[in-house]
């Protein structure tokens, strides 16, 4: 028995969106927003997905989205990758759920609150080891309420959920281990099937329970997703090495600059500006030949 990765965008909708997921996601968001307790009632999908018209690579609403019973709205989204602007991109689309419930000429109070959750797998705030951290409008030094919870951010850090299987007792911890580890089981463990929905979450995440067409799209979007983190990755650690590199060129402009005042006197800004442009191994080259240097046109000559 094998299951796809729930971490891929595509199978996120397909586990957590579908026409027949709505007790899955009842109890999700009850886990997640609510600690567990039975909050959230019942709920509508909106634009669920549907294996009959199975979304292309280029589809771009591959979130979920949901309105509860008491009108508020909810945005559910997997990402696996930073991005630029990421938090950015999250607080608008909030703000755009939320500001897109009145039409022109339509009064305030009809506006409904709207939560947005953002799974990640990546570490968002460094600053906190919570698994789960949320945001509200508050004032900055007393921190009380602005406008109640009418907007709302939560986010789902998978990298920092350190709990074994064993060790997840609590509804919220079953979740974010599925999340998690859905992709490496073999079958339905006891202690998550004991969770109706995360035994029928698991039953849509089989693959022997999807048509080729949508395991071909699961297997190229999640390779496209990972290549895609990949680059970012990749762009991360050459910017570090480049900053190191940089950093370093400029330690050794200063350092070879120093020795040749030291030496030959004050150098003027034409010769200055040509070592600022050697390479490093140049300028590596010159440190070791600055001792034989006993006049500027010498270090001239050298640099020609």
């Amino acid at each position: 028995m094998r299951f796809i990765n729930p971490k891929v965008d595509y199978a996120f909708k397909k586990i957590f969106g579908s026409q027949q997921s709505q007790d899955i996601l009842i109890s999700f968001l009850n886990a997640i927003i609510y600690g567990g307790k039975k909050t959230i009632h019942s709920l509508t999908i909106v634009n669920p997905y549907n294996p009959g018209q199975v979304l292309s690579l280029k589809d771009t609403y591959l979130d979920v989205k949901a309105v509860l019973a008491d009108g508020s709205i909810v945005l559910i989204e997997m990402q696996i990758a930073s991005m630029t602007a990421f938090n950015k991109r999250v607080a608008y689309n909030l703000a755009k759920a939320y500001s897109n419930q009145l039409v022109k000429g339509e009064d305030y109070p009809l506006l409904n609150p709207a939560i947005a959750v953002t799974i990640t797998d990546f570490i968002l705030f460094k600053k906190s080891a919570d698994v789960i951290n949320k945001f509200v409008f508050q004032e900055e030094t007393k921190n009380f309420a602005c406008i109640d919870q009418e907007l709302r951010l939560i986010f789902v850090e998978l990298p920092k959920f350190k709990k074994t299987l064993s060790e997840s007792k609590s509804l919220t911890d079953k979740w974010i281990y599925f999340l998690k580890e859905a992709a490496t089981l073999e079958d339905i463990p006891e202690s998550l099937e004991e969770v109706s929905e995360i035994k029928f979450a698991l039953n849509l995440a089989q693959q022997a329970n999807m048509t080729v067409e949508e395991l071909e799209i699961v297997d190229r979007r999640g390779m496209m997703l990972q290549d895609e983190k990949g680059r970012i990755t990749y762009a991360q650690e050459e910017g570090i090495k480049k900053g190191k590199e940089e950093g370093k060129l400029e330690q050794t402009i200063a350092l070879v600059s120093r020795l040749l005042t030291k030496r030959l006197g004050e150098i003027t800004v034409t010769i200055s500006g040509k070592i600022e442009n050697l390479t490093l191994e140049e300028l590596e080259s010159l440190t070791e030949d600055i001792f034989d240097f006993h006049s500027l046109e010498d270090l001239e000559n050298w640099l020609k």
